[in-house]
């Protein structure tokens, strides 16, 4: 990431996930241990294996956008201007034209406007193609997100989207913080957004036998390194974070969160869909990020883990884990945050950064919940059941994605 000395900080968060509306709310239930998962409300499931989700709830899109604009837009573009709404906020960020000039904006997601997909396609059967909307295609580009942030925001500097499976939130931080460190941008808007609970999303995932079918009891399926899991549970919602310069960040006396410290980025070049055994390319993506921020395993107090509560990654994630940090794993605490999120997909990453980034500023580890039978093959501390308090001075957040793709972000506490 290091193109220069120049220091990137995280000064802004907002987020709609399926816990809470809200940055306040959000992080109150991941400390609580509360599942965001329940039955699938979106579409009839009647014929569905899966009939769960982690739907975003009582959201309010029009606190955010104009009535036109809600009939315009997919709801992962929504979930993404409301998140970036709600971290300007609360970086108390106003862009004047010079600054303007300096902003950029990098999401993730992972599928883009599915939903608008399959409803313009039903539309295109039912009516013919006059009928569908001129504003379908705006709406399903996966850039179109970053894009609508960009213009609502006024920021004029890089922009781009990365459409990474569910690394896509990890590696659009990563860009985002890479364009701030080599000088091409002072200010970056960035994170990850997705609204795939849909028809083709749980078919489609229920077809690989990737999701959870655990019905009868939403809110303990999704259960990482639990020997009962039976796959992740398919969630939807937005998590944005602002990242500035440092110097930029304190001339204008802006509270700092955190600040990002290394990244890694890897490919396992193995399968379009599972892990290798050991998941190699997780610990050298892991390796590269620490040698990125100058660090040895022994710095890290946190992991939170990409931990989808599927078969095969928890326990190869374990395995990547255990041969990354040594004779510190005794040391290290562990959690995976998706065990109450469910799997957001292409903004995994965010959510699951703003959890990191959190965990630092509080001194609270989030707890793996559902953590009723241990998979002996999954032997790390992973918090379970109970948030910790720990000071937290560096923390690592790890998503992995279908198509091999691994990426690693090193958060550490701010010091002047």
């Amino acid at each position: 990431m290091n193109c220069s000395k120049r220091r990137i900080v995280v000064t802004g968060l907002g987020t709609v996930n399926p816990l809470g509306n809200c940055l306040e709310d959000t992080w109150q239930r991941l400390c609580d241990g509360t599942s965001g998962i329940g039955p699938i409300t979106k579409f009839d499931t009647s014929g569905f294996s899966t009939k769960i989700a982690g739907e975003v709830k009582n959201f309010d899109p029009l606190s955010f956008i104009s009535p036109k604009d809600l009939r315009r837009l997919d709801n992962f573009i929504i979930y993404a201007l409301a998140a970036a709404e709600m971290a300007r906020n609360d970086a108390q960020l106003a862009l004047d034209e010079k600054k303007a000039e300096r902003t950029g904006v990098i999401l993730g997601s992972a599928i883009g406007g599915l939903e608008t997909v399959e409803r313009e396609k039903e539309i295109v059967l039912a009516s013919g193609p006059r009928r569908m909307s001129p504003f379908a295609i705006p709406s399903v580009l996966a850039n179109l997100a970053p894009g609508n942030v960009a213009i609502r925001f006024g920021a004029k500097g890089p922009i781009s989207c990365a459409v990474t499976a569910c690394a896509a939130g990890n590696n659009a931080i990563s860009e985002a913080a890479r364009m701030i460190a080599c000088g091409y941008a002072d200010i970056m808007i960035t994170g990850g957004t997705d609204a795939a609970v849909t028809t083709l999303a749980v078919a489609g995932f229920n077809s690989m036998r990737a999701i959870s079918v655990r019905n009868d009891e939403p809110s303990k399926a999704s259960r990482p390194f639990d020997a009962d899991r039976d796959g992740f549970v398919i969630s939807e919602g937005s998590a944005i974070l602002i990242l500035e310069e440092m110097t930029s960040a304190m001339d204008r006396g802006a509270r700092i969160y955190a600040e990002i410290a290394g990244s890694g980025s890897t490919c396992d070049a193995f399968h379009i869909a599972a892990p290798p055994p050991g998941h190699p390319g997780a610990a050298k993506c892991m390796k590269l990020a620490l040698a990125d921020a100058g660090m040895i395993p022994a710095d890290v107090d946190y992991v939170n883990a990409h931990g989808t509560s599927t078969p095969l990654n928890d326990i190869y994630e374990t395995e990547a884990i255990k041969a990354v940090f040594g004779d510190h794993i005794t040391s290290l605490a562990v959690s995976s945050t998706k065990s109450m999120t469910g799997h957001l997909l292409g903004a995994a990453g965010g959510i699951e950064a703003i959890a990191t980034v959190k965990s630092i500023e509080k001194g609270i580890i989030p707890p793996t919940i559902n953590m009723e039978r241990p998979d002996p093959q999954c032997d790390l501390d992973y918090t379970p059941n109970k948030a910790v308090r720990r000071d937290v001075n560096v923390a690592m957040s790890n998503s992995f994605g279908f198509g091999g793709v691994n990426s690693v972000v090193i958060f550490k506490r701010f010091v002047e």
